[in-house]
């Protein structure tokens, strides 16, 4: 990844976080469907540090089946309880991946409520 793409993600989180531009936001959730490793990484990670405000968008990616697993992840770490039940319902995806990511989200969840 060079330095232009990680200005840019950066510069999609600012405008996200600080102005409230969801449509910022929602370029970082595309940024995860990248073939880029990196971009991905840094893109997963702006959405994670961006606590419960990424949770609509999170909440909206999993709604479009958007980037899951790695969607359903972030879910987990950002706490997003709200969306306890898409996770619930998602453990028991045809696709293991998903399947796997949605229990090891709510087995976060679970254990950052005790």
């Amino acid at each position: 990844m060079g330095p232009l793409i990680f200005a840019r993600l950066y510069a999609l989180k600012s405008l996200w976080t600080l102005i409230g531009c969801r449509s910022a936001g929602r370029a970082l959730v595309r940024a995860l469907g990248s073939t880029d490793e990196g971009k991905r990484t840094v893109a997963g990670m702006l959405l994670v540090r961006g606590g419960k405000r990424a949770e609509p968008l999170v909440a909206e990616a999993i709604r479009r089946r958007e980037h899951l697993p790695i969607v359903v992840l972030i879910a987990g770490d950002i706490g997003a309880t709200s969306l306890a039940s898409e996770l619930r319902h998602l453990t028991m995806d045809p696709d293991p991946d998903v399947a796997r990511a949605a229990h090891d989200a709510l087995e976060i969840l679970t254990t950052d409520q005790r």
